[in-house]
């Protein structure tokens, strides 16, 4: 009885991304629509498995034979890594919820898809080193999450300004990865590779979309707080 009474009564139909931070279908976001979507948007990008859309570099390339040693340093540097993208993750968010403009809204959507692939090839290389991710990743998203929406709140040029400077110091960094990890790991060389080459493109994006430039006292405090990140995140 219960059965057939389920049959014919016509559930609803919930929108599409009321969860997932994507646009309604027939309607737009309420401010209580938007909120659910980004806090989902955090809970995935902090708990739940990455899922990249593109293949992991280091798809078919042979395992290295390190020592424990290097294996622990390099897991450690992919560990860097991996924190570095949790907080791009929050940044391109903070910055899509104060975009003024649409292009440039949609732009940093963009990015952030990347910005998931290097999430994912990150989580899998630092499980293959025996490695962990690293526990300060909350406080993290959530400095960098305000920091996206302090910069868009400065209005576009200076948020992209901030994405630009951003995105040439992680290639920076991300050379100097480089530099540390053994040739022979040709697996995790693929994935720094690629990293490196899209954030190069993504500083590119935000100097094409206008992006203005910050002084050299700015740059400087962002190294500072880079410093910070990459020398605690190695260690916890």
């Amino acid at each position: 009885m219960l059965t057939d009474l389920m049959t014919k009564v016509k559930l609803p139909k919930l929108p599409r991304g009321v969860f997932a931070g994507t646009e309604f279908e027939g309607r737009q976001h309420s401010p209580l629509d938007r909120i659910l979507g980004e806090f989902d948007r955090a809970l995935r990008t902090l708990a739940a498995p990455a899922l990249g859309t593109r293949s992991n570099p280091a798809r078919g390339l042979p395992e290295a034979d390190l020592d424990a040693q290097a294996r622990q340093h390099t897991a450690r540097l992919m560990r860097i890594n991996h924190t570095g993208e949790i907080c791009a993750q929050a940044l391109y968010q903070g910055q899509a919820l104060t975009a003024r403009i649409s292009a440039n809204r949609e732009a940093l959507r963009g990015a952030s898809a990347e910005e998931v692939d290097h999430l994912a090839w990150c989580e899998a290389r630092i499980g293959e080193l025996g490695g962990r991710t690293s526990f300060l990743n909350p406080l993290w998203y959530a400095g960098s999450l305000a920091l996206g929406v302090a910069a868009g709140l400065a209005g576009d040029r200076w948020s992209l300004a901030f994405l630009k400077e951003t995105e040439r110091q992680v290639e920076g960094h991300l050379a100097g990865h480089l530099a540390l990890i053994p040739a022979a790991d040709q697996r995790t060389r693929a994935i720094v590779e690629q990293m490196k080459k899209d954030e190069a493109g993504h500083a590119e994006l935000a100097q094409r979309l206008g992006a203005a430039e910050f002084s050299s006292s700015l740059k400087w405090a962002m190294r500072l707080s880079s410093k910070l990140m990459t020398r605690s995140v190695y260690w916890v």
